[in-house]
């Protein structure tokens, strides 16, 4: 075996890219903590690379996200839109294309603050948005940062 096959073992190729996606997204994560403008435009950015249906979707989650959570400062997480608070993570939106499943998911990190007993959900699979799914959205991320 070569040392490049020795090297790739256990990882797939999408996984490999993955994470040569978050070592960029590492060195420009110092300048989008300190400049929202750097952040939002990394973001938007992989949101115009997505197919018009997941786009659309992440657009809009980008504008319910930045007008009732603006302390959350967009940002690239592994190549996916995400919003942090204090440079951690809050809340994501994973692209079903790049993943390879049947639905899009909006998630949120061990930092949002949803704790709510020994059990509660932390992402949610997206097939559209509608009225009713961007409430529930807005009042989730509130709660996330603590303004519910």
């Amino acid at each position: 075996m070569s040392q490049s096959e020795k090297k790739n073992d256990g990882f797939t190729a999408a996984e490999r890219a993955a994470m040569k996606e978050r070592a960029k997204e590492l060195k420009a994560e110092a300048r989008a903590n300190k400049n929202r403008e750097a952040g939002e435009k990394d973001l938007l950015a992989k949101i115009a690379e997505m197919p018009e249906s997941e786009r659309a979707m992440a657009e809009r989650l980008h504008e319910l996200i930045t007008t009732n959570a603006p302390d959350l400062m967009p940002k690239t997480w592994y190549g996916m839109p995400a919003y942090a608070l204090d440079g951690k993570v809050v809340c994501f939106f994973q692209s079903a294309e790049k993943f390879q499943s049947r639905y899009a998911t909006f998630g949120f990190s061990d930092t949002a603050k949803l704790d709510e007993g020994d059990m509660w959900p932390t992402s949610f699979a997206l097939m559209k948005l509608t009225p009713a799914e961007e409430e529930r959205i807005v009042a989730l991320v509130k709660k996330a940062v603590g303004e519910d």
